[in-house]
Protein backbone atom coordinates (compact mmCIF):
# COMPACT_ATOMS: atom_id res chain seq x y z
CA UNK A 1 0.00 0.00 0.00
CA UNK A 2 1.21 3.62 -0.49
CA UNK A 3 2.27 5.80 2.17
CA UNK A 4 -0.26 8.76 3.12
CA UNK A 5 -0.48 12.10 1.03
CA UNK A 6 1.58 15.06 2.31
CA UNK A 7 -2.28 16.73 3.17
CA UNK A 8 -3.02 14.04 5.26
CA UNK A 9 0.67 14.19 7.07
CA UNK A 10 -0.11 18.65 7.82
CA UNK A 11 -3.46 17.30 9.76
CA UNK A 12 -3.59 16.52 12.91
CA UNK A 13 -6.82 14.78 13.89
CA UNK A 14 -6.10 14.72 17.60
CA UNK A 15 -6.48 18.49 17.05
CA UNK A 16 -9.74 17.90 16.80
CA UNK A 17 -10.61 15.85 19.92
CA UNK A 18 -11.23 18.50 22.09
CA UNK A 19 -13.93 17.41 24.30
CA UNK A 20 -17.71 16.51 24.60
CA UNK A 21 -19.37 19.51 23.19
CA UNK A 22 -22.09 20.95 25.49
CA UNK A 23 -23.78 24.28 25.97
CA UNK A 24 -21.18 26.09 23.55
CA UNK A 25 -17.71 24.59 25.73
CA UNK A 26 -15.46 21.92 25.31
CA UNK A 27 -15.50 19.16 28.43
CA UNK A 28 -13.67 15.89 29.43
CA UNK A 29 -15.80 13.53 30.46
CA UNK A 30 -17.30 12.97 33.87
CA UNK A 31 -15.46 10.07 34.46
CA UNK A 32 -12.24 10.63 32.79
CA UNK A 33 -12.47 7.52 30.29
CA UNK A 34 -11.84 8.03 26.61
CA UNK A 35 -12.06 6.52 23.21
CA UNK A 36 -9.60 5.84 20.80
CA UNK A 37 -10.21 6.63 17.44
CA UNK A 38 -8.31 4.23 14.76
CA UNK A 39 -6.88 5.11 10.74
CA UNK A 40 -8.45 1.85 9.12
CA UNK A 41 -5.66 2.44 6.43
CA UNK A 42 -2.85 1.36 9.18
CA UNK A 43 -4.86 0.03 12.33
CA UNK A 44 -3.16 3.07 14.10
CA UNK A 45 -4.30 5.26 16.63
CA UNK A 46 -4.88 8.79 15.67
CA UNK A 47 -6.88 10.38 18.45
CA UNK A 48 -8.72 9.60 21.84
CA UNK A 49 -12.04 11.18 22.48
CA UNK A 50 -13.69 11.32 25.87
CA UNK A 51 -15.93 8.58 26.77
CA UNK A 52 -19.49 10.41 28.05
CA UNK A 53 -21.68 9.30 30.93
CA UNK A 54 -25.33 9.14 31.71
CA UNK A 55 -24.72 12.92 33.68
CA UNK A 56 -22.69 14.26 29.93
CA UNK A 57 -25.79 13.35 28.36
CA UNK A 58 -28.29 14.55 31.09
CA UNK A 59 -25.94 17.66 30.88
CA UNK A 60 -26.36 17.75 27.45
CA UNK A 61 -30.28 17.99 27.32
CA UNK A 62 -29.84 20.56 30.18
CA UNK A 63 -28.11 22.65 27.52
CA UNK A 64 -30.39 22.01 24.53
CA UNK A 65 -33.18 23.09 27.07
CA UNK A 66 -31.73 26.16 28.09
CA UNK A 67 -30.94 26.97 24.76
CA UNK A 68 -34.56 26.43 22.85
CA UNK A 69 -36.50 28.97 23.87
CA UNK A 70 -33.68 31.58 21.86
CA UNK A 71 -33.37 29.71 19.37
CA UNK A 72 -37.47 28.66 18.47
CA UNK A 73 -37.84 32.73 18.73
CA UNK A 74 -34.97 33.69 16.72
CA UNK A 75 -36.71 34.65 13.29
CA UNK A 76 -36.61 32.52 10.32
CA UNK A 77 -34.82 34.55 8.18
CA UNK A 78 -31.72 34.91 11.16
CA UNK A 79 -31.92 30.71 11.13
CA UNK A 80 -31.61 30.89 7.62
CA UNK A 81 -28.48 33.12 7.39
CA UNK A 82 -26.80 31.21 9.88
CA UNK A 83 -27.49 27.80 8.16
CA UNK A 84 -26.31 29.40 4.63
CA UNK A 85 -22.99 30.50 6.40
CA UNK A 86 -22.61 26.92 7.88
CA UNK A 87 -22.44 25.73 4.29
CA UNK A 88 -20.38 28.39 3.15
CA UNK A 89 -17.61 27.37 5.74
CA UNK A 90 -17.90 23.67 4.30
CA UNK A 91 -17.45 24.65 1.24
CA UNK A 92 -14.44 27.13 2.22
CA UNK A 93 -12.92 23.83 4.49
CA UNK A 94 -13.93 21.39 2.13
CA UNK A 95 -9.98 20.23 1.29
CA UNK A 96 -9.89 20.12 5.31
CA UNK A 97 -12.74 17.95 6.32
CA UNK A 98 -12.23 15.59 3.60
CA UNK A 99 -8.85 14.66 4.70
CA UNK A 100 -10.10 14.15 8.31
CA UNK A 101 -13.00 12.07 6.85
CA UNK A 102 -10.36 9.64 4.81
CA UNK A 103 -8.06 10.10 7.96
CA UNK A 104 -10.89 8.48 10.26
CA UNK A 105 -13.27 6.77 8.11
CA UNK A 106 -10.71 5.72 5.55
CA UNK A 107 -12.57 6.64 2.56
CA UNK A 108 -10.88 7.78 -0.63
CA UNK A 109 -10.52 11.14 -0.73
CA UNK A 110 -12.24 11.44 -4.00
CA UNK A 111 -15.65 10.12 -1.99
CA UNK A 112 -14.36 12.14 1.05
CA UNK A 113 -14.83 15.60 -1.14
CA UNK A 114 -18.08 14.22 -2.88
CA UNK A 115 -19.14 13.88 0.86
CA UNK A 116 -18.48 17.03 1.77
CA UNK A 117 -20.15 18.91 -1.02
CA UNK A 118 -23.42 16.39 -0.37
CA UNK A 119 -23.17 17.08 3.18
CA UNK A 120 -23.16 20.85 3.20
CA UNK A 121 -25.99 21.14 0.85
CA UNK A 122 -28.30 20.00 3.22
CA UNK A 123 -27.39 23.16 5.07
CA UNK A 124 -28.10 25.47 1.64
CA UNK A 125 -31.35 23.58 1.26
CA UNK A 126 -32.86 24.34 4.56
CA UNK A 127 -31.70 27.56 4.74
CA UNK A 128 -33.55 28.31 2.05
CA UNK A 129 -36.97 26.24 3.52
CA UNK A 130 -36.27 27.47 6.82
CA UNK A 131 -38.22 30.64 5.46
CA UNK A 132 -40.79 28.69 4.06
CA UNK A 133 -42.34 26.82 7.04
CA UNK A 134 -46.18 27.79 6.96
CA UNK A 135 -49.37 27.62 7.77
CA UNK A 136 -53.07 27.03 6.96
CA UNK A 137 -56.07 28.90 7.38
CA UNK A 138 -59.51 28.44 6.43
CA UNK A 139 -63.27 27.92 6.99
CA UNK A 140 -64.57 25.07 8.44
CA UNK A 141 -67.07 23.43 6.11
CA UNK A 142 -69.72 23.56 8.73
CA UNK A 143 -69.54 27.41 8.74
CA UNK A 144 -69.08 27.83 12.61
CA UNK A 145 -65.42 28.78 12.96
CA UNK A 146 -61.89 29.14 10.80
CA UNK A 147 -59.58 26.33 11.09
CA UNK A 148 -55.74 27.12 11.38
CA UNK A 149 -52.95 24.94 11.26
CA UNK A 150 -50.00 26.03 12.66
CA UNK A 151 -46.49 24.08 12.93
CA UNK A 152 -44.18 24.63 15.95
CA UNK A 153 -40.50 23.42 16.40
CA UNK A 154 -41.11 19.34 18.03
CA UNK A 155 -38.54 20.22 20.66
CA UNK A 156 -35.05 18.43 21.78
CA UNK A 157 -33.90 16.07 19.04
CA UNK A 158 -31.93 13.09 20.13
CA UNK A 159 -29.72 12.41 16.93
CA UNK A 160 -27.69 9.42 16.16
CA UNK A 161 -25.66 8.84 13.48
CA UNK A 162 -23.36 5.97 11.62
CA UNK A 163 -19.24 5.99 10.43
CA UNK A 164 -20.06 5.39 7.00
CA UNK A 165 -21.17 9.16 5.83
CA UNK A 166 -19.56 11.13 9.36
CA UNK A 167 -20.42 14.53 7.53
CA UNK A 168 -23.30 13.81 5.46
CA UNK A 169 -25.48 11.49 8.12
CA UNK A 170 -25.18 14.43 11.02
CA UNK A 171 -26.06 17.22 8.22
CA UNK A 172 -28.71 15.40 6.71
CA UNK A 173 -30.63 15.89 10.24
CA UNK A 174 -29.21 18.91 12.52
CA UNK A 175 -30.11 21.28 8.98
CA UNK A 176 -33.44 20.36 9.01
CA UNK A 177 -33.53 20.80 13.10
CA UNK A 178 -31.99 23.74 12.85
CA UNK A 179 -34.43 25.45 10.33
CA UNK A 180 -37.29 24.11 12.05
CA UNK A 181 -35.63 25.65 15.46
CA UNK A 182 -35.08 22.74 17.41
CA UNK A 183 -32.17 22.28 19.24
CA UNK A 184 -29.94 18.48 18.94
CA UNK A 185 -27.71 16.40 21.30
CA UNK A 186 -25.59 14.69 18.29
CA UNK A 187 -24.25 11.18 18.86
CA UNK A 188 -21.89 10.09 16.16
CA UNK A 189 -20.54 6.90 15.59
CA UNK A 190 -17.62 6.05 18.08
CA UNK A 191 -15.29 4.78 15.19
CA UNK A 192 -15.45 8.70 13.30
CA UNK A 193 -16.32 11.49 15.89
CA UNK A 194 -13.54 13.57 14.86
CA UNK A 195 -15.71 14.88 12.00
CA UNK A 196 -18.25 15.65 14.34
CA UNK A 197 -16.51 17.59 16.67
CA UNK A 198 -14.72 19.58 13.80
CA UNK A 199 -18.33 20.66 12.60
CA UNK A 200 -19.48 21.60 15.85
CA UNK A 201 -16.71 24.15 16.16
CA UNK A 202 -17.38 25.30 12.46
CA UNK A 203 -21.14 25.86 13.23
CA UNK A 204 -20.32 27.89 16.16
CA UNK A 205 -18.36 30.01 14.19
CA UNK A 206 -21.57 30.19 11.16
CA UNK A 207 -23.45 31.94 14.25
CA UNK A 208 -24.88 28.94 15.86
CA UNK A 209 -25.28 29.75 19.88
CA UNK A 210 -24.64 27.69 22.46
CA UNK A 211 -26.42 24.82 23.32
CA UNK A 212 -28.41 24.51 19.85
CA UNK A 213 -26.21 21.63 18.67
CA UNK A 214 -24.55 19.82 21.44
CA UNK A 215 -22.23 16.67 20.46
CA UNK A 216 -21.10 13.51 23.01
CA UNK A 217 -19.34 10.29 22.00
CA UNK A 218 -19.48 7.45 24.35
CA UNK A 219 -18.90 3.73 24.23
CA UNK A 220 -22.21 2.76 26.31
CA UNK A 221 -24.77 4.15 23.89
CA UNK A 222 -27.74 1.92 25.25
CA UNK A 223 -28.00 3.82 28.55
CA UNK A 224 -26.36 6.87 27.48
CA UNK A 225 -29.09 7.17 24.66
CA UNK A 226 -31.84 5.78 27.06
CA UNK A 227 -31.33 8.17 29.69
CA UNK A 228 -31.88 10.78 27.20
CA UNK A 229 -35.09 9.82 25.92
CA UNK A 230 -36.07 9.00 29.37
CA UNK A 231 -36.06 13.32 29.88
CA UNK A 232 -39.99 14.51 29.21
CA UNK A 233 -38.11 17.59 26.98
CA UNK A 234 -36.66 14.97 24.70
CA UNK A 235 -39.29 14.58 21.97
CA UNK A 236 -37.48 13.59 18.98
CA UNK A 237 -35.40 10.52 18.16
CA UNK A 238 -33.72 10.41 14.54
CA UNK A 239 -31.37 7.12 13.81
CA UNK A 240 -29.84 5.96 10.80
CA UNK A 241 -27.61 3.25 10.84
CA UNK A 242 -29.08 -0.78 11.13
CA UNK A 243 -32.01 -2.32 11.62
CA UNK A 244 -31.66 -4.69 14.81
CA UNK A 245 -30.32 -1.03 16.73
CA UNK A 246 -33.19 0.98 15.10
CA UNK A 247 -35.77 -1.89 16.55
CA UNK A 248 -34.35 -1.83 19.97
CA UNK A 249 -34.33 2.19 20.14
CA UNK A 250 -38.06 2.18 18.56
CA UNK A 251 -39.00 0.25 21.55
CA UNK A 252 -37.05 2.50 23.97
CA UNK A 253 -38.86 5.56 22.21
CA UNK A 254 -42.13 3.65 22.63
CA UNK A 255 -41.74 4.08 26.77
CA UNK A 256 -41.89 7.59 26.38
CA UNK A 257 -44.12 8.21 23.11
CA UNK A 258 -41.54 10.22 21.39
CA UNK A 259 -41.75 10.76 17.98
CA UNK A 260 -39.07 8.20 15.77
CA UNK A 261 -37.33 8.62 12.16
CA UNK A 262 -35.49 5.81 11.66
CA UNK A 263 -33.21 5.06 8.28
CA UNK A 264 -32.20 1.66 8.49
CA UNK A 265 -30.41 -1.36 6.52
CA UNK A 266 -30.45 -1.78 3.17
CA UNK A 267 -30.15 -4.72 0.30
CA UNK A 268 -30.75 -2.86 -2.70
CA UNK A 269 -31.18 -4.63 -5.95
CA UNK A 270 -29.89 -3.50 -9.78
CA UNK A 271 -31.70 -4.94 -12.78
CA UNK A 272 -30.12 -4.79 -15.80
CA UNK A 273 -32.32 -5.39 -18.85
CA UNK A 274 -31.23 -6.50 -22.61
CA UNK A 275 -31.86 -3.21 -23.71
CA UNK A 276 -29.88 -1.49 -21.36
CA UNK A 277 -27.23 0.71 -22.79
CA UNK A 278 -24.16 -1.40 -21.46
CA UNK A 279 -21.51 1.44 -20.92
CA UNK A 280 -24.66 3.48 -19.06
CA UNK A 281 -25.15 0.57 -16.96
CA UNK A 282 -21.80 -0.16 -16.21
CA UNK A 283 -21.36 3.38 -15.06
CA UNK A 284 -24.16 2.95 -13.03
CA UNK A 285 -23.15 -0.20 -11.36
CA UNK A 286 -19.71 1.25 -10.29
CA UNK A 287 -21.20 4.02 -8.88
CA UNK A 288 -23.66 2.44 -6.68
CA UNK A 289 -21.60 -0.13 -6.08
CA UNK A 290 -18.64 1.33 -5.46
CA UNK A 291 -19.11 4.98 -3.84
CA UNK A 292 -17.58 4.66 -0.56
CA UNK A 293 -16.21 1.24 -1.11
CA UNK A 294 -19.64 -0.33 -0.77
CA UNK A 295 -20.49 0.72 2.40
CA UNK A 296 -23.44 2.57 2.34
CA UNK A 297 -26.76 1.57 2.92
CA UNK A 298 -27.86 2.86 -0.77
CA UNK A 299 -24.85 0.60 -2.31
CA UNK A 300 -25.91 -2.16 -5.39
CA UNK A 301 -25.78 -5.38 -2.72
CA UNK A 302 -27.94 -7.43 -5.15
CA UNK A 303 -26.86 -7.14 -9.28
CA UNK A 304 -29.80 -9.13 -11.38
CA UNK A 305 -28.33 -8.87 -15.02
CA UNK A 306 -30.85 -10.58 -17.84
CA UNK A 307 -29.63 -13.55 -19.70
CA UNK A 308 -28.98 -11.74 -23.11
CA UNK A 309 -26.67 -8.96 -21.47
CA UNK A 310 -25.12 -11.11 -18.53
CA UNK A 311 -21.73 -12.75 -20.06
CA UNK A 312 -20.88 -9.18 -21.41
CA UNK A 313 -21.89 -7.32 -18.21
CA UNK A 314 -20.13 -9.79 -15.92
CA UNK A 315 -16.69 -9.61 -18.08
CA UNK A 316 -16.67 -5.96 -18.50
CA UNK A 317 -17.10 -5.34 -14.81
CA UNK A 318 -14.75 -8.22 -13.68
CA UNK A 319 -12.48 -5.38 -16.00
CA UNK A 320 -12.99 -2.41 -14.57
CA UNK A 321 -13.42 -3.80 -10.53
CA UNK A 322 -10.04 -5.18 -11.01
CA UNK A 323 -9.03 -2.01 -12.17
CA UNK A 324 -9.37 -0.07 -9.12
CA UNK A 325 -6.74 1.23 -6.87
CA UNK A 326 -6.63 0.11 -3.55
CA UNK A 327 -4.65 1.79 -0.79
CA UNK A 328 -4.98 4.38 2.16
CA UNK A 329 -7.94 6.72 1.98
CA UNK A 330 -5.63 9.88 1.73
CA UNK A 331 -4.00 8.94 -0.64
CA UNK A 332 -5.13 10.83 -3.97
CA UNK A 333 -4.49 7.74 -6.24
CA UNK A 334 -6.89 5.43 -4.15
CA UNK A 335 -10.34 4.41 -5.74
CA UNK A 336 -10.97 1.78 -3.19
CA UNK A 337 -9.87 2.36 0.29
CA UNK A 338 -10.26 -0.09 3.61
CA UNK A 339 -13.32 -0.93 5.40
CA UNK A 340 -13.96 0.68 8.90
CA UNK A 341 -12.66 -2.29 11.18
CA UNK A 342 -11.24 -5.73 10.89
CA UNK A 343 -14.85 -6.53 12.10
CA UNK A 344 -16.12 -5.60 8.96
CA UNK A 345 -13.60 -7.37 6.65
CA UNK A 346 -14.30 -10.69 8.30
CA UNK A 347 -18.09 -9.94 7.70
CA UNK A 348 -17.41 -9.40 3.68
CA UNK A 349 -14.88 -12.73 3.74
CA UNK A 350 -17.64 -14.33 5.53
CA UNK A 351 -20.51 -13.51 3.12
CA UNK A 352 -18.17 -14.13 0.21
CA UNK A 353 -16.97 -18.10 1.28
CA UNK A 354 -20.84 -18.66 2.02
CA UNK A 355 -21.50 -17.75 -1.51
CA UNK A 356 -18.29 -19.56 -3.21
CA UNK A 357 -18.92 -22.62 -1.15
CA UNK A 358 -23.08 -22.31 -2.98
CA UNK A 359 -21.26 -22.32 -6.06
CA UNK A 360 -20.45 -18.78 -6.94
CA UNK A 361 -17.50 -18.27 -9.22
CA UNK A 362 -14.55 -15.88 -8.12
CA UNK A 363 -14.05 -13.46 -11.18
CA UNK A 364 -12.03 -11.15 -9.25
CA UNK A 365 -10.80 -10.58 -5.83
CA UNK A 366 -12.36 -12.48 -3.18
CA UNK A 367 -9.88 -13.15 -0.86
CA UNK A 368 -8.43 -10.94 2.23
CA UNK A 369 -4.69 -9.27 1.92
CA UNK A 370 -1.75 -9.88 3.88
CA UNK A 371 -0.66 -6.36 5.53
CA UNK A 372 -1.79 -3.61 7.79
CA UNK A 373 -5.16 -2.08 7.56
CA UNK A 374 -8.41 -3.26 7.04
CA UNK A 375 -8.56 -3.71 3.11
CA UNK A 376 -10.96 -5.89 1.09
CA UNK A 377 -10.37 -6.27 -2.72
CA UNK A 378 -12.92 -5.52 -4.83
CA UNK A 379 -14.22 -8.57 -5.77
CA UNK A 380 -16.78 -9.74 -8.74
CA UNK A 381 -18.90 -12.85 -8.04
CA UNK A 382 -20.62 -14.56 -10.41
CA UNK A 383 -24.06 -16.75 -10.45
CA UNK A 384 -24.89 -16.23 -6.92
CA UNK A 385 -27.97 -18.04 -5.85
CA UNK A 386 -30.63 -16.89 -3.79
CA UNK A 387 -30.00 -18.79 -0.77
CA UNK A 388 -26.29 -16.84 -0.49
CA UNK A 389 -26.22 -15.03 2.92
CA UNK A 390 -25.30 -12.11 0.64
CA UNK A 391 -28.45 -12.66 -1.15
CA UNK A 392 -30.22 -11.19 2.02
CA UNK A 393 -28.13 -9.99 4.39
CA UNK A 394 -26.07 -6.68 3.27
CA UNK A 395 -22.14 -6.60 1.93
CA UNK A 396 -21.25 -3.59 3.00
CA UNK A 397 -18.00 -3.83 1.15
CA UNK A 398 -16.74 -3.87 -2.66
CA UNK A 399 -17.93 -7.15 -3.17
CA UNK A 400 -20.58 -7.40 -6.91
CA UNK A 401 -22.58 -10.13 -6.34
CA UNK A 402 -24.15 -10.79 -10.52
CA UNK A 403 -27.29 -13.10 -10.96
CA UNK A 404 -29.16 -14.26 -14.12
CA UNK A 405 -32.67 -13.44 -14.57
CA UNK A 406 -34.82 -14.41 -18.00
CA UNK A 407 -38.39 -12.12 -17.29
CA UNK A 408 -39.50 -9.03 -16.18
CA UNK A 409 -41.72 -10.91 -13.36
CA UNK A 410 -38.68 -12.72 -12.15
CA UNK A 411 -36.35 -9.61 -12.11
CA UNK A 412 -39.41 -7.80 -9.97
CA UNK A 413 -40.10 -10.89 -7.48
CA UNK A 414 -36.11 -11.44 -6.95
CA UNK A 415 -35.76 -7.77 -5.99
CA UNK A 416 -38.59 -7.79 -3.53
CA UNK A 417 -37.38 -10.95 -2.08
CA UNK A 418 -35.83 -9.10 0.94
CA UNK A 419 -37.31 -7.68 4.23
CA UNK A 420 -35.17 -4.14 3.34
CA UNK A 421 -36.85 -1.49 1.11
CA UNK A 422 -34.72 1.38 0.70
CA UNK A 423 -33.77 1.79 -2.82
CA UNK A 424 -33.34 0.09 -6.14
CA UNK A 425 -31.72 0.67 -9.52
CA UNK A 426 -33.36 -0.38 -12.72
CA UNK A 427 -31.56 -0.23 -16.47
CA UNK A 428 -33.50 -0.12 -19.32
CA UNK A 429 -34.21 1.76 -22.67
CA UNK A 430 -37.79 1.28 -22.70
CA UNK A 431 -39.12 4.11 -20.70
CA UNK A 432 -42.57 1.86 -20.14
CA UNK A 433 -40.65 -0.78 -18.77
CA UNK A 434 -38.48 1.11 -16.68
CA UNK A 435 -41.54 2.88 -14.90
CA UNK A 436 -43.46 -0.34 -14.53
CA UNK A 437 -40.73 -2.25 -12.42
CA UNK A 438 -40.00 0.92 -10.61
CA UNK A 439 -43.94 0.99 -9.71
CA UNK A 440 -43.28 -2.95 -8.89
CA UNK A 441 -40.40 -3.31 -6.60
CA UNK A 442 -40.92 -2.10 -2.98
CA UNK A 443 -38.44 0.52 -2.10
CA UNK A 444 -38.48 4.23 -1.16
CA UNK A 445 -36.22 5.15 -3.90
CA UNK A 446 -36.15 3.95 -7.28
CA UNK A 447 -33.18 4.97 -9.62
CA UNK A 448 -34.00 4.73 -12.88
CA UNK A 449 -31.00 4.58 -15.67
CA UNK A 450 -29.16 6.37 -12.62
CA UNK A 451 -26.30 4.72 -10.10
CA UNK A 452 -26.77 7.92 -8.11
CA UNK A 453 -30.27 8.44 -6.03
CA UNK A 454 -29.53 10.22 -2.89
CA UNK A 455 -29.87 14.32 -3.34
CA UNK A 456 -30.76 17.12 -0.30
CA UNK A 457 -34.09 18.16 -2.26
CA UNK A 458 -35.42 14.80 -3.10
CA UNK A 459 -36.90 12.93 -0.05
CA UNK A 460 -34.54 9.81 1.24
CA UNK A 461 -36.20 6.82 3.03
CA UNK A 462 -37.33 3.26 3.14
CA UNK A 463 -40.11 0.91 2.97
CA UNK A 464 -40.50 -2.19 5.20
CA UNK A 465 -37.63 -2.71 7.57
CA UNK A 466 -35.12 -0.02 5.84
CA UNK A 467 -37.18 2.46 8.02
CA UNK A 468 -40.06 5.21 8.89
CA UNK A 469 -40.04 8.64 7.89
CA UNK A 470 -37.95 10.53 5.16
CA UNK A 471 -35.10 13.05 5.20
CA UNK A 472 -34.44 16.13 2.90
CA UNK A 473 -36.98 16.69 0.10
CA UNK A 474 -39.07 20.02 -0.35
CA UNK A 475 -40.66 19.74 2.82
CA UNK A 476 -40.52 16.31 3.90
CA UNK A 477 -37.41 16.25 5.95
CA UNK A 478 -38.10 19.70 8.24
CA UNK A 479 -41.55 18.27 8.94
CA UNK A 480 -40.19 15.52 11.00
CA UNK A 481 -39.19 18.10 13.30
CA UNK A 482 -42.13 19.87 13.31
CA UNK A 483 -45.44 19.75 15.52
CA UNK A 484 -48.90 20.73 13.58
CA UNK A 485 -51.04 22.34 16.18
CA UNK A 486 -54.79 22.85 14.73
CA UNK A 487 -56.34 26.02 16.43
CA UNK A 488 -60.33 25.92 15.93
CA UNK A 489 -61.01 30.02 16.07
CA UNK A 490 -64.13 32.26 16.25
CA UNK A 491 -63.97 35.83 15.78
Amino acid sequence: MSPHASGAAALDPAAFARGLHIAGAWKPSGSGASIDVVDPSTGAKIATVPDATVEDAASAVEAAAAAAPGWRATAPRKRSEILRRCFELMTERAEMLATLISLENGKALSDARGEVAYAAEFFRWNAEEAVRITGEFGLAPGGANRIVVDYQPIGICVLITPWNFPAAMATRKIAPALAAGCTVILKPATETPLTAYALAALYEEAGVPPGVVNVLTTSAPGPVTAAMLADPRVRKLSFTGSTGVGRTLLAEAAKHVISSSMELGGNAPFVVFDDADLDAALDGVMIAKMRNAGEACTAANRIYVQSGLYDAFAERLTQRMSALRVGPGTDAATECGPMITRKAVDKIDRLVQDAVSRGSRVLCGGSVPQGSGFFYPPTVLADVPPEAEMAHEEIFGPVAALSRFDTEAEAIARANDTEYGLAAYVYTRDLARGMRVAAGIDAGMIALNRGLVSDPAAPFGGMKQSGLGREGGQHHGIAEFLEMKYIAASF
